[in-house]
């Protein structure tokens, strides 16, 4: 159990839902980093070509409209879960399985496109699933505290 007979929670509670933040807000400064075309940022993501870089960014703002809306609603979601977590509040699952839908949707978007071969990678194929597993592992972990009573 998280929680103490004065209703406090555990330090493993504080220090799971301050990583997950850190998790959730570099997915939020990825997406921000991005959006924002910072070419620095996605040249320094794409192995250092600028070029790629600039084809990258291409793709992103050539997505569909439902997939431009997907991949923030994925992001911002799960930091709001985190932040929830951290407000102990019992709506941080239900955040985490918004998250869940929003990016789930998004990636299977993703692997319609064809992307650039420097970037069609076995990392960037193993990525999304990765993040999706640690949605899981959020939100379970929220349904799990709310159970027990640490979060309200």
């Amino acid at each position: 159990m998280d929680t103490n007979s004065t209703g406090k929670a555990s330090a493993t509670f504080w220090i799971i839902s301050a990583f997950s933040l850190l998790w959730n807000g570099f997915g939020g400064y990825d997406y921000l980093m991005t959006r924002m075309r910072n070419i620095d940022y996605v040249t320094s993501a794409t192995g250092g070509s600028r070029e790629l870089a600039e084809e990258m960014l291409a793709l992103v703002e050539g997505m569909p409209f439902f997939a431009q809306i997907l991949w923030p609603l994925g992001v911002w979601s799960s930091v709001l879960g985190s932040l929830l977590l951290l407000a102990r509040s019992r709506h941080a699952a239900r955040v985490f399985a918004l998250s869940l839908i929003a990016a789930a949707a998004s990636f299977a978007f993703q692997m319609t496109v064809t992307m650039p071969a420097e970037l069609d990678t076995p990392a960037m194929k193993v990525m999304p699933l990765v993040i999706l597993g640690a949605i899981v592992l959020q939100w379970w972990f929220a349904r799990r505290k709310t159970a027990d009573g640490t979060l309200r």
